[in-house]
């Protein structure tokens, strides 16, 4: 499976009585897709991952905002109860097929977690935390972007349409590509816009919220915070 990313953000006064609140400010932050800026979905899921959710919407239909995804999630105010709000933004991503980039709309999963949800798994997971998607749109695939620091190909998978599903063939054409200069030049211009707009959400949420601290986590990368500075600082 492709390895995600995902931003964790801890608060310094976060509470049964504070956490909708501050559910919809967070919401209010982030960089939803100039075409789909409004939020897809919004489940209520108590105890764990493993139950079945108490509530969903499909939020399509109402153009729903922050406000209305915080009021339908304060008719089931819990503490061990996530709030999970689905929607899309744009990053740029490389066509394999047609060896160009379009800046598209990529899935974006914002979830407050209960101070009990999932026997606390906010201490670890994030008061509230966003799945960034793929970890190759910030960290690039090959250690191309910073060598040897990064993931190989053969440990992920994704569609035809993506780096993450390189079969053999298909990883020797995309390295042939990149060989050239102007082509690596554009690679880093793409991810790096991608990585400014992550950090710029990040600036966004501390002004919003009463950050106590936050982490950039992903499943393939040890350190990934300090893994985008290094490429932000290279580009």
């Amino acid at each position: 499976m492709a390895n995600h990313a995902y931003l964790r953000v801890w608060t310094r006064d976060f509470s049964l009585e504070t956490m909708i609140a501050e559910f919809a400010r967070f919401l209010t932050t982030a960089p939803l897709s100039a075409s789909q800026d409004t939020f897809d979905e919004l489940i209520v899921q108590a105890v764990d991952p493993g139950e079945t959710p108490i509530a969903e919407w499909d939020l399509r239909p109402l153009k729903a905002g922050p406000a209305e995804v915080a009021a339908m999630s304060a008719q089931h105010l819990n503490s061990d109860t996530a709030y999970i709000a689905r929607a899309a933004w744009d990053l740029w991503s490389f066509d394999i097929d047609t060896m160009k980039w379009q800046r598209k709309p990529e899935p974006l999963e914002l979830t407050c977690h209960g101070p009990d949800y999932d026997g606390g798994i906010a201490a670890s997971a994030g008061h509230f935390q966003a799945d960034l998607t793929f970890e190759h749109f910030f960290t690039g695939h090959g250690g191309l972007l910073a060598p040897g620091t990064s993931s190989s190909f053969s440990k992920s998978s994704n569609s035809s349409n993506s780096f993450e599903s390189f079969e053999h063939p298909v990883e020797h054409t995309f390295r042939q590509w990149m060989a050239v200069s102007d082509n690596l030049k554009e690679y880093h211009a793409k991810t790096r816009e991608n990585i400014q707009q992550l950090f710029l959400w990040m600036d966004a949420i501390a002004r919003a919220l009463p950050v106590e601290r936050t982490e950039l986590w992903s499943e393939g990368e040890e350190n990934m915070e300090a893994r985008l500075d290094e490429i932000f600082a290279r580009l």
